[in-house]
């Protein structure tokens, strides 16, 4: 198999409520249930995502939820209730490519703001281009970018874990992932946290810092 770069290796050891149903809403394959351990792969050269797809399922018993095939990265999803099917299936795709999980790239945070008190206007043009819940106007607002884009849904997993925030909008492929998340401040700035925290921990192949926009 030809070189292959691994931009994002995450394994979710249980899918938090509104992170399982959002998936379950946009994706077109085996839809997983809250608690479900999940890996998600970003890969490039993105057609590649096809190979490592037949690896993961031949590997293990793991459903597949998400493959987006672009032209520069691959992304899937996996999912099984018992976790050790999961980690099996990102062990062989591992193997398979040659590969450790370090070498996967540490995520940056391209945009990381909190809009505070939401205007009603902008309230409706956010609901408007979500596939989540509403924001409604009052609430705060966490903005979170993550480039590679899979690393997205650690922040999301772990800001439900730690606040009582709503899922409006997640975008986990692409250029940079995108997360939306609204709330109370007191909350978001507790799901902040807990996403700023999550990424920051991830070890892997350091990449050009890119500031805040």
């Amino acid at each position: 198999m030809a070189a292959v770069s691994l931009r994002t290796y995450v394994f979710l050891d249980s899918l938090q409520p509104q992170l399982a149903s959002f998936i379950g809403k946009t994706a077109r394959g085996f839809l997983p249930i809250p608690s479900m351990a999940s890996l998600w792969i970003e890969i490039a050269p993105g057609m590649a995502i096809n190979r490592v797809t037949d690896l993961a399922l031949k590997a293990s018993k793991v459903q597949p939820a998400v493959q987006v095939v672009e032209r520069a990265y691959g992304l899937l999803e996996v999912h099984h209730d018992d976790k050790g099917q999961v980690v099996d299936a990102g062990e062989a795709i591992l193997d398979a490519l040659e590969l450790k999980e370090h070498d996967r790239l540490a995520p940056n945070m391209p945009t990381n703001q909190v809009i505070r008190g939401i205007e009603p206007y902008q309230a409706q043009i956010i609901n408007k281009n979500s596939q989540g819940m509403m924001i409604l106007p009052g609430e705060s607002l966490l903005i979170l970018e993550t480039d590679p884009a899979g690393y997205i849904v650690l922040a999301a997993n772990e800001a439900e874990k730690a606040a009582n925030v709503k899922l409006v909008h997640i975008q986990p492929y692409g250029a940079f992932g995108r997360l939306y998340l609204s709330g109370p401040e007191a909350e978001i700035d507790a799901a902040a946290s807990a996403a700023r925290a999550a990424l920051a921990s991830v070890q892997g192949r350091k990449q050009e810092t890119k500031l805040d926009r």
